[in-house]
């Protein structure tokens, strides 16, 4: 199999000449003290047998990646003979989970099953996922030239990475670790958008309250005879209905548009939608949705209503 580069960005990496011996990679790691799980990976090219065009494979050793993916149906694989494709490949090949293919390598043809269609968008959507013992048969048989790490809760990186470099300082082997857990900058870049887009969402919304209510609020302060604590009250009260009927209306029609929405993006990048990001919002957190309505017809007349309240006879008059 002819190897391509391996994935991510390495920590520890020798400096010598010397080919890495996968064996002693591998053993070096799991005696190193803090090692939870390791992953050995690989990627290479091989054909479909009956298909035309070369097509990228990314081979796992060990636990395999299946947390770095979100599948869209089936399963992820669980041993040699199995594969996991993305949904272009199943479109480009008009294969479907549970055909059976054969990937051809160096001449070599591997037989396997699809079961489990995967969300890949990237890389053209062809790259095939599986066991690096499905290619066992393949003179030289592939190794992992890449492993990623997962350490155990407590355990500090750098003492790790320091250890393992000095293990490994005469391989030219690619190790990766990183704290069980740890969330992808990427994952995380995303999330914090979404919440910064949030926040701007509830606060042109509160703004928009906050201009419709000032005008009734000039009419409340009239009202004489009120303590301040019952203008409050009177001006809060009085938007309440609207951010009921807001959030009435709003969430069904906004849980509508994202089940028509995120499909069309997925499929305008070649893919399926997998249910992580198609169902995320439960019952639970559309009553919450509706509710927020409420909360932010509230926080927008705040101000007014604060206004009102200190208010006094003289000035109410004089707003006549």
């Amino acid at each position: 199999m002819s190897p391509l580069a391996g994935p991510g960005s390495p920590v520890p990496k020798g400096g010598g000449a010397a080919t890495a011996d996968p064996a002693k990679v591998l053993a070096a790691i799991k005696a190193q003290p803090g090692t939870a799980a390791t992953i050995g990976q690989t990627q290479g090219v091989v054909t479909v047998a009956g298909g035309t065009g070369a097509i990228r494979v990314r081979l796992y050793q060990g636990q395999s990646g299946a947390e770095a993916f979100a599948l869209i149906s089936g399963r992820w694989f669980h041993g040699p003979g199995e594969v996991v494709v993305p949904t272009h490949f199943l479109a480009t090949t008009g294969h479907a989970v549970g055909d059976s293919i054969t990937l051809v390598d160096q001449g070599v043809r591997v037989p396997v099953r699809i079961v489990g269609e995967d969300f890949d968008p990237g890389n053209a959507g062809l790259v095939i996922n599986a066991d690096m013992a499905t290619f066992a048969a393949v003179q030289p048989a592939p190794h992992p030239d890449f492993y990623d790490v997962t350490l155990k809760p407590g355990t500090s990186v750098h003492s790790y990475v320091n250890g393992l470099t000095s293990a490994l300082k005469s391989t030219d082997a690619q190790v990766e670790a990183d704290q069980a857990g740890h969330l992808n900058p990427t994952v995380v870049a995303f999330d914090a958008m979404a919440v910064l887009l949030t926040v701007m969402l509830v606060s042109v919304a509160g703004l928009g309250v906050l201009n419709s209510v000032v005008l009734d609020t000039r009419e409340r302060v009239h009202d004489l005879g009120r303590t301040p604590g019952q203008t409050v009250a009177q001006v809060l009260t009085s938007v309440v209905g609207a951010g009921l009927v807001g959030g009435a209306v709003g969430v069904p029609i906004g849980h509508a548009l994202h089940d028509v929405v995120i499909p069309l993006m997925m499929r305008a990048a070649g893919s399926g939608t997998p249910p992580q990001i198609q169902n995320v919002y439960g019952i639970t957190e559309l009553v919450l949705l509706g509710v927020g309505g409420v909360a932010i017809a509230v926080c927008g007349a705040m101000l007014p209503a604060g206004w009102a309240a200190r208010a006094r006879t003289a000035t109410a008059l004089r707003t006549e």
